[in-house]
């Protein structure tokens, strides 16, 4: 086995002890048929955005404030 096989090799078991050791993201806030972020309604109530801009401003306050 030559030295690249070797990095290679490490850089699996590298990837694999990265993946066993990360923290499980929190999940996020529950939906509430509205916006998160600018109270628009939605008609998914599943959603918890309007739009990308709007979860990407409320991920960015929420990160500010925890």
């Amino acid at each position: 086995m030559d030295v690249v096989d070797q990095a290679q090799v490490s850089m699996e078991q590298l990837a694999a002890l990265q993946e066993t050791t990360r923290p499980a993201r929190a999940p996020g806030p529950e939906p509430t048929g509205y916006c998160l972020n600018c109270g628009d309604p939605l008609a998914d109530p599943g959603r918890r955005w309007c739009s990308p801009e709007c979860r990407d401003d409320w991920e960015w306050f929420d990160a500010f404030l925890h």
